[in-house]
Parts: structure tokens; sequence; C-alpha cells
């Protein structure tokens, strides 16, 4: 039976050390004329934001900022941007920020077109308009690949974290500037770099995994592992910045084609119950779902390990990356958010809701509510 494929477009992808200076032409370039812009920024990156404003209107665009955002976008946040770009009749988007803040660009591009919130198209519910506002993604972290995916993520007004997906989501233009990411404090460097890796190594092991897909996850491994702890060590290393830029793009496209697997189930659990930083959840997550999985089907993890440097020796691999996330210096505790062992089951419930269970599903071996369970509570023992 012949292998079956149906990929959306990828965005332009720019990539360049002072790339954030060009972005006003640019886009001029992408679509011949100026532009009404709305400008989402993530409000942590303000001397960032004000030289992509003045960038932007050097090229001759018109710019109305927006930064009501924080981390987990909020359908709220999601509908006030939106409503921007309609008062100011933005004919485009352009997000700066991490994945948080290209998320919202992305929705509100979406969603401008029409009168509706973004609650009537969660988990797609509704299609998206079939005319969204052209979408440019900047990333300030290398981790999320939300500059690269077709896919984002919202949290309802009754707190649930839900997915949306579609073409209409795709960025038009996708710009990596490695001088945006200078600033990004270790820890976070660590975390989103890790939440890169976590996207490629599900990608490529998942049961939705496919050659075209695995080109890219792999490739997201053998840069992540190259430049990862480098960067953390040497935030102003343009290599390594670049290198893990480009490792979340690739990774993002990995995830796009193939989905992820239980490590974002339970992830995805951390950060709606006590707001975990998602990097830090997800990696926490595969590292106490990796030794079973790679027990039970060695096959697919034999690539991840030969990416990861260890050859032929695929039962190497979680040893080896729980030794790679303590060498970039990753938390591995959840007391500072305030959970503990007797919050365990709590997480598996959140874990085993119906919007994490297509990720359950996908991962390399069949998992039982109980293992969940289990996977949970192994949380607390690292």
């Amino acid at each position: 039976m012949s292998l079956s494929l149906d990929f959306a477009a990828s965005p332009r992808l720019v990539s360049a050390a002072g790339a954030l200076a060009r972005s006003g032409e640019l886009l001029l370039d992408q679509t011949g004329e100026t532009l009404q812009i709305l400008l989402v920024a993530d409000p942590g990156v303000p001397a960032l934001a004000t030289a992509l404003q003045e960038a932007l209107e050097g090229s001759g665009h018109g710019v109305t900022p927006f930064s009501g955002l924080a981390s987990d976008p909020t359908a709220e946040q999601v509908d006030a941007a939106a409503e921007a770009a309609r008062g100011s009749k933005a004919q485009a988007v352009v997000g700066l920020g991490g994945g948080s803040a290209l998320d919202v660009a992305k929705l509100a591009a979406a969603i401008a077109p029409a009168s509706v919130g973004i609650e009537h198209y969660g988990m797609m519910a509704n299609p998206f308009p079939s005319q969204p506002l052209l979408c440019c993604c900047i990333p300030t972290t290398s981790g999320t690949g939300a500059e690269a995916t077709r896919t984002a993520i919202f949290t309802r007004r009754d707190k649930a974290k839900v997915w949306t997906w579609g073409p209409e989501l795709m960025p038009r233009i996708s710009i990596l500037d490695p001088e945006v990411t200078v600033g990004l404090p270790k820890h976070l460097t660590a975390a989103t770099g890790v939440d890169a890796l976590v996207h490629a190594i599900e990608a490529a092991t998942n049961r939705n995994r496919n050659p075209y897909s695995d080109a890219f996850a792999l490739q997201a491994i053998r840069l992540v592992r190259r430049h990862l702890a480098r960067a953390v060590a040497v935030p102003d290393d343009l290599e390594a910045r670049g290198g893990m830029q480009l490792a979340a793009y690739l990774a993002g496209q990995a995830i796009d084609g193939a989905g992820t697997a239980v490590a974002h189930a339970l992830g995805h659990a951390l950060g709606a119950l006590a707001h975990v930083h998602h990097g830090r959840a997800v990696g926490l997550a595969l590292r106490v779902a990796l030794a079973g999985n790679v027990a039970a089907d060695p096959a697919r993890h034999s690539a991840v390990a030969e990416a990861f440097g260890l050859g032929a020796d695929v039962a190497a691999l979680p040893a080896a990356y729980k030794a790679f996330l303590q060498e970039v210096g990753l938390d591995t505790s959840l007391s500072p958010e305030g959970l503990s062992l007797e919050d365990a089951d709590r997480i598996a419930e959140e874990t085993l809701k119906d919007e994490n269970r297509p990720m359950i599903a996908s991962t390399a071996r069949d998992l039982s509510d109980p293992q969940i369970y289990e996977l949970s509570r192994a949380l607390f023992a690292l």
C-alpha cells in the first residue's frame, strides 16, 4: 500500500541575525504594498516591540500595538486582539514573543474577518473564515514552533484548554532572528529548548509519524543536542541561538505533520492545574514516559537514539535524555508551583479529559487509565 500524505504549505522562512530590522521590507516583498498592521507583542519584551514597530513604520506600514496578553492565552485575549484588528482595519497581524503571543496573533488573524469570538471555533466546532488576515510570526523564544504550525491553543472561559487547527492558522511568513533571543533568561532558554526537543521526539515516535515529518523531527533533535547546552551557558552565542531557532521551527513542522503524544497530554494538565511552564511540563512528562515508550517499541525510537548521538544503543535513550535535562539545568521539582504527590490523582484526571485523549492514543504504546495515574505519580519521584 502506497504512503498517503497531505501537508499544508509552510510559511516563508527568513532566518538571519538582524532580520527583525528588515521586517517591514520583508512584508513589502510579500504583498507589494504597505499595510495596516496589528502588532501583537509580548509585554515582556518592550524594547523589541518598539524596535519592531519602528522597523514596520519605517517601511511605510501603519501599526496599531496590542499587548493585552499573558502566558497561556485566553479566549478574552484573543477576542480583544481580533476586535483591535477590526477596529484598526488591519490587513495583517504581526506576532512578536513566545508561543502565547504567536498563538494570539494567529488566532486573531484567523477570526478577525468575521464577528464571532474564538470559542465559536474551539476544537474546530465551526470552520474559520476562509480569508484570514496575513499573519507574520517573529518568535523571541526557541521552543513552541508556533511560527511553523497550523495549530493554536487557548483557554476557554470555563478554564478548559482547547485546540484549534486548520490552514487558516498557518503564518504566511516567519522571521527568525537569533539576536532577539539573547536576553532570554537561562532557565527559559532551557525550558523552551526542551519543549522543541519533546516536540521532535514525540513527532518521530508516535503512531502518526511518517517519512516527511521524520525529516524535520530528526534534524531538530540533532540541532537541540548540538546547541541547547551552549545557548544556556553562553547566551550571546548567535550560532547556538540560531541553531535553536531552526530546531524549534523544524520541530513545529514535525508536529504539524505528526502531532504529539502522552507527554503533551500530561504537560497540558500540569499547565492547566498549576501554570507549570509548558516546556518544563512536557520535558518532565517525557522523562517519566520515555522508558516505557522505548521498551514497548524500540524500533520507533531507534532513529531518535541515533539523532541524539547514541548510535544503535536505543536502550540508552531514557538515561541519556535524563542526563541532558540535567546538563541544561531544567528544574525537575514541581514544588515551586505548589504541587506534591497528593496532587497526582488530580493531574491524572486532568490528563484523561477528552481533549487530551487523542494525544494519549497517539503514543507509541497503549496506555490504560491506571497507567496514566502511574505516570502522574512518577512526576514526583524525579
